[in-house]
Parts: C-alpha cells; structure tokens; sequence
C-alpha cells in the first residue's frame, strides 16, 4: 500500500508542478509587462531610470534629475498602466461571469447593452459641449440605465429568464445605438461629431490620475462581487433545477452577478470608450488552460485580460506615429486569437 501511494504521488507531481507554474506565469507576466509599458513609449525610459526615479519619487524628489521623467512616469504612464490593467481583467472577468451564467461561449459584456448605453450618455454629452468629466458621468450612468432597462423588460416579458435578458439586451442595444446615431447626425461635423466617433472606438491616451480614481470604487466592488460569486457561477452552470435543489437562489444570484458585471463595464467603457473582444476572447483562452472552474476560471480570466490588454495599449502607442483607437485593435487581433482558440479548444463547452 506504501508502494501504491508513492506511485500515484510520483504520477500527480508533473500536473501539480505545471499549475504552480502556469499560475505564477499568469501571475509574473502583467508585472512584468508593467515595467515593460513604462520603459517603452515615444520617450523612452531604462529601466535605471525607472527604478531610481520611481524610489526617489517617495524618498527625496531632488535626486530625480531630469524632471520629465517625473511627470512621464506619474501623470501619464502610471494612470494609463493602471487603467489598462484594470479594465483588460475587468471586461474579462464580467464576460467568464457571463458565458457562464448564460451557458453561452458567444456571450460578451456588452449583452445587456451597457456598452450601447455608455455610447448614447457620452454622445448625448458630447452633443451638450460638457466636459470630458460630465462625459465620463453621462456613459457611466447611461451603461447601468440600459442594463436596468433591459431588467425591466425581462420581468415584463414573463418569459425564460435567460432568453428574456438576450431578448431585452438586443432590444434595448438597438433603441440606444439608434439614438447615438440620430446624435452623431444632430453634432456638428468639424467638432463634435470626430469626439464622439474617436471616443466611440475606445482609447487609453487622454487618461489621467482623476480618470483612474473615479473608476476605483465601483470596479472595485464589481470585482468584489463577480469573485464572492464564483461557486455560484459553477452551480449555476448545473443548470436551474440543480442550482434550486443545492440551495442557491438563482434569481438573486443572477441579479448579483449582472451588478457585478455591469459596474465593471460601465466604470470600463465610461473612462476609456468602446473596447470590444477582450471580455469575449480571453475567458476562453482561461478557459483552455484552467478548464471550466469558476474558482479558478475568473481570476485566471482577470490576470491574463490585464496583461492582452496592456499588450494592445502598448502597440497602440508605439507601433505606429499616430496612435490609433484601441477598439480597432483588439477587435482586429481578437478576431484570429478567438478563432485560434475557439477552434482548438472548447473545454467545458461540449456536452
């Protein structure tokens, strides 16, 4: 019996060592890519530099002796680091939380119509000539009035539960996309109309320290949420009449889980515009390398969402003189790594 034991622990050390060492990967490449996305940019910083100005920054700012460096590292780099990294896990986490409660491999944040929500209030504010803050204000707000619409008309339609919120999510996608297009038409061409396209494509280049902290508070509570609810992502994924017989609540649980979703994808798209594809591509390239556990689907889906998007965010502002829209970016190179993956891989998706 010793001899049998020995053997069956010799045979389970291999996998045991590889999930040590894809979890500390995932967890050492955004850090890693940090360093790598201050150094890298238009004013190039070494790694000396990094460090000495990033030490003395706290200790005794007269030994920074190139004042650039500075203000490069703290009023630009870190807010946009920061925020590249919050919203890359947090779109992903929300769109694993999805597919998941769905039971759907196509299902992205955006279902419920946030995304068309955020567009229509930071169009409409556009169209009012605010400020970039009330711009920010009117999408964050727009997104969880479209999610809470598209709420109401399930309950009105009385119908599947889960059926109902797609149904209600394309209608109300539909109504606010309308409404963003009749603005664009309404905003005058040679000013308006190129802020709101360009923000409607998504980008990192105007964030700043007050952008990143206004989004602090309800992305960190949708993280909170999303990962309080792992285990029940798992049993809902059972089905209802199995989640109901092991005594989770599955409407409230549902409810719960879109909150969480829906203050991550509002407090993402109102600080930085559209950003399609990470919230549908890297749930599943989590998926393939953890399998389909919530436990450990949704904070791998966080740690490589953060690190894919800050990868885009840093091809954005280097690979070409003009920096172009996010969005287009990693809709582009969502498109073959979701093919990739999908075609490859589709753990815990066959019945």
């Amino acid at each position: 019996m010793v001899h049998s034991a020995q053997d069956v622990h010799i045979e389970k050390a291999p996998g045991s060592l590889w999930r040590r060492a894809l979890w500390l990967g995932m967890i050492v490449l955004p850090l890693v890519l940090a360093v790598v996305s201050f150094s890298v940019g238009k004013y190039p910083i070494s790694v000396s530099e990094l460090l000495h100005t990033l030490i003395y920054y706290y200790i005794d700012p007269s030994q920074i002796h190139d004042p650039n460096l500075q203000t490069v590292l703290f009023n630009i780099r870190l807010p946009r680091v920061l925020t590249a990294l919050i919203v890359g896990g947090g779109l992903s986490i929300a769109g694993a939380a999805y597919q998941g409660m769905f039971k759907n491999p196509m299902v992205s944040p955006d279902i419920l119509g946030a995304s068309a929500g955020a567009g229509m209030g930071a169009s409409l504010a556009f169209l009012l000539s605010m400020s970039i803050g009330m711009v920010q204000l009117f999408a964050f707000f727009g997104s969880l009035a479209a999610v809470f619409l598209t709420m109401t008309v399930n309950r009105k339609l009385s119908y599947d539960p889960l059926l109902g919120l797609v149904l209600g999510g394309i209608m109300v996608s539909t109504l606010l996309n309308s409404i963003t297009s009749g603005i664009k038409i309404l905003a005058d061409s040679s000013n308006k109309l190129p802020a709101i396209t360009f923000w409607l494509m998504g980008s990192f280049s105007g964030i700043t320290r007050a952008n990143l902290l206004s989004i602090l508070l309800p992305m960190g509570a949708g993280y909170a949420l999303l990962f309080i609810l792992r285990w029940k992502l798992n049993v809902l994924s059972f089905g209802e009449e199995e989640a109901r017989t092991m005594g989770v609540k599955t409407a409230a649980a549902r409810r719960w889980i879109i909150v969480g979703a829906t203050l991550i994808t509002a407090s993402a798209v109102s600080v930085c515009g559209m950003v399609g594809w990470v919230g549908l591509v890297i749930p599943h390239l989590a998926r393939a390398l953890v399998g389909p556990n919530f436990n450990r689907l949704i904070p791998a889906s966080a740690l490589l969402g953060a690190s894919y998007l800050l990868v885009v965010d840093n091809v954005a502002r280097c690979a070409w003189s003009v920096e172009p829209p996010i969005g287009i970016l990693t809709s582009v190179l969502g498109v073959p790594v979701f093919w990739v993956i999908f075609r490859h891989n589709t753990r815990g998706w066959k019945t």
